[in-house]
């Protein structure tokens, strides 16, 4: 599935506000990312129809288990760029931006090479 970087800004976004909070709405989101309300609720649509959020009965937005993996996927991403970015001296705002806009684009074989590169130099 080919999502757009808006649309995986929107599922990691609500994966890290349930990591805070089970009930996560649309105006969290709206406040998180700096979006309009209307602006949200179309993206939860589009999402919705992907598969990768459902509202439950109370409605709160849950990522489904496909949402839940590409969610874990991008934020995975995040924090592992943010810490190389950290660990080459990028003081953590930056890094956290660069990597926001890079965990969108980079490949799984550089990605997972990266990962393989920080775990051999833990070791040293």
């Amino acid at each position: 599935m080919a999502l757009q970087e808006s649309g995986e800004m929107y599922v990691e976004t609500i994966y890290v506000l349930s990591l805070e909070s089970s009930e996560v709405r649309g105006i969290d989101i709206a406040d998180h990312l700096g979006y309009s309300k209307p602006s949200v609720s179309r993206a939860l649509g589009v999402l919705k129809d992907e598969g990768l959020v459902k509202k439950d009965n109370d409605g709160f937005i849950k990522l489904t288990e496909a949402g839940e993996i590409l969610a874990k996927r991008i934020y995975e991403r995040h924090t592992v760029l943010t810490k190389v970015f950290m660990d080459l001296g990028v003081d953590e705002e930056t890094a956290a931006e660069d990597a926001c806009r890079i965990e969108h684009y980079i490949s799984d074989k550089t990605f997972e090479a990266i990962k393989a590169h920080m775990k051999a130099q833990e070791k040293k």
